[in-house]
């Protein structure tokens, strides 16, 4: 099977996630992107949404786990990412990448990010 992949990236949201109280109060500016494997013959030969992944429900998928709930770690956002996007979406394999740009780091970075890749 062809390892093909289809991404969603640099989906923007303002979530309340962090270790420190400030964080989960004030909040701040997260991206996620998602990369799918597989095989996608079927629906570049059909040219039929039917067969793919509607990325318009995935990104809703995303927002909600990003925005309705709160964590810690982005080590466990990505997790539960991954996790929900494999029980809801015909998914085999996917990368899951968070960064939080504006990560309270002392010292000059351009944030954190995680990136991990799970299989159904």
């Amino acid at each position: 099977m062809p390892e093909d992949v289809l991404r969603l990236n640099k989906m923007v949201f303002h979530a309340f996630h962090g270790v420190w109280d400030e964080e989960r109060n004030v909040g701040q500016r997260f991206e996620v992107d998602i990369a799918i494997f597989g095989d996608t013959s079927r629906s570049g030969k059909s040219d039929r949404l039917k067969d793919t992944i509607d990325l318009y429900k995935l990104y809703d998928v995303v927002d909600k786990v990003v925005t309705k709930r709160t964590f810690k770690l982005v080590e466990a956002l990505a997790e539960n990412i991954a996790k929900t996007l494999l029980e809801q979406f015909p998914i085999k394999k996917l990368q899951v990448c968070v960064r939080k740009p504006n990560s309270p780091i002392r010292g000059i970075t351009d944030g954190i990010e995680v990136e991990i890749v799970r299989e159904a």
